[in-house]
């Protein structure tokens, strides 16, 4: 289902394969409107919304309305000074004005945009791309794609009914020696590989304990929330700490981990786990974050393999040289994904026996923009699946999977016990006390629906 009428979708057909060429044949490390500049002479582009621009989403506004066949049409942010320095940004890089539209379903009845881009707090996730779906557009969709295992499958669902696109920001899925890096796996090149090992490390402060205030002017504080059901305003939430609260966050396991967590998935050709397990919690500090510090997440697949996700937020000893990252074992050796656009293949006598190096810089740590000129070719991928039916590189059934596994890591380290799953849809079998998790309440009005 789209808004977009017949003619405009036989322009963008043509220019969208135009672009992504372009990009993948060598121009993209240039990376500047003004390199296509001689060469696209484009009159209509695919408009987005960007929701959410104070963190993530401002380096997302900027990358698509970088891609020459792109507009970014509308900014909608409820945090005004977020809209502000973003709308002055993107207006920098398109040399056209975006408009401000602080509630994004407003900007969703412009028959002309195409698609919306999510970068806002996670429980915001599935409820926007579900209503954006509904409105008949595209969707880009930050990880996690949901806050819960219930909004996930919803998520799927109305993505069957409304047929649009919605493409997960698992971005390592479109880095090409990734890519080229589980191609290898999958032939064979160290023999079947049956464990994989995730991690993630940082050097996080503390959050303090907040206060009751005021809300600022600045914010609209009530549809911040949105979904969420209502907590007061305190002064050490808004931003980026709502990640470590669980009425609006996931934590380090679906922050950072969904992307590890894919990646090993990938590589080991699994979908739904058999059994889950989970230890960790808040050690480093005493204040308000909830959800945990450290935490060590164990899945078993049903094809006779296994994976380890491990989070340290507030420690940041490097695994294998780097802070984020995930090992293959296989038969006839190990592979490591660096978390970069890179890759090294060991023998079973820890030989480097073939090593691929970063040709563009990637920053694990970079919490707005690690990787810029790489997610181009995810987000060109996105206009690709629009315009030409092209196979999205993290369609959402993939991405609701790997969300789902991180979730039920949560699920099990909050319930306190081992999880028994259903390996053919990934729900937990037999356990009340997990299944409590399993959905969350909404504030009266919000909940999503198919």
């Amino acid at each position: 289902m789209t808004t977009m009428n017949d003619s405009r979708r036989s322009f963008i057909k043509k220019t969208v394969a135009g672009a992504a060429a372009l990009s993948v044949g060598g121009i993209l490390p240039a990376f500047t409107a003004k390199s296509y500049g001689s060469i696209w002479k484009a009159n209509e582009k695919i408009r987005v919304v960007v929701m959410g621009v104070n963190s993530r989403g401002l380096a997302l506004s900027n990358n698509f309305a970088s891609q020459p066949n792109c507009e970014v049409a509308y900014i909608s942010d409820v945090d005004s000074r977020a809209a502000e320095k973003c709308i002055a940004s993107v207006e920098s890089i398109q040399k056209k004005k975006p408009k401000a539209q602080k509630d994004f379903r407003k900007a969703l009845e412009d028959k002309n945009v195409d698609a919306l881009v999510i970068a806002a707090p996670d429980h915001w996730h599935a409820p926007a791309a579900i209503i954006a779906s509904k409105a008949g557009k595209h969707v880009y969709l930050e990880k996690p794609c949901s806050h819960n295992p219930n909004e996930g499958e919803i998520l799927v669902a109305t993505a069957s009914k409304y047929k649009n696109v919605i493409q997960m920001g698992n971005q390592r899925r479109s880095w090409p020696k990734v890519m080229e890096a589980i191609a290898e796996l999958k032939s064979g090149v160290i023999g079947r590989p049956y464990f994989a090992k995730g991690w993630y490390t940082n050097n996080r402060a503390s959050i303090g304990t907040g206060k009751e205030a005021a809300v600022p002017t600045w914010l609209d504080y009530e549809l911040w929330q949105g979904p969420a059901p209502r907590m007061p305003y305190k002064d050490n939430v808004v931003h980026y700490n709502w990640h470590w609260f669980w009425n609006w966050g996931t934590g380090e396991a679906l922050n950072n981990g969904t992307h590890m967590v894919d990646l090993m998935r990938w590589g080991l050709g699994v979908e739904y786990p058999t059994r889950v397990t989970s230890s960790g919690g808040r050690y480093r500090y005493k204040d308000d974050w909830e959800t945990p510090d450290t935490q060590v997440i164990n899945l078993e697949f049903a094809n006779n393999t296994a994976m380890t996700w491990e989070g340290r937020s507030c420690n940041g000893r490097t695994v294998e040289g780097s802070s984020a990252g995930v090992m293959f074992y296989a038969e006839n050796g190990s592979m490591l994904l660096d978390g970069g656009n890179s890759y090294k293949i060991f023998d079973l006598d820890n030989k480097v026996v073939k090593d691929v190096k970063n040709d563009i810089e990637v920053n694990a740590l970079d919490r707005t923009n690690p990787s810029q000129l790489l997610d181009a070719l995810h987000i060109q991928n996105f206009f690709e699946a629009i315009s030409k039916g092209t196979a999205l590189n993290a369609e959402i059934v993939g991405g609701h999977q790997s969300t789902l596994l991180c979730q039920l890591g949560n699920i099990a380290l909050r319930s306190g016990g081992t999880l028994n799953i259903d390996a053919s849809n990934g729900h937990i079998k037999d356990n009340p006390g997990a299944l409590q998790y399993w959905k969350r309440d909404y504030h009266q009005g919000w909940e999503p629906t198919v």
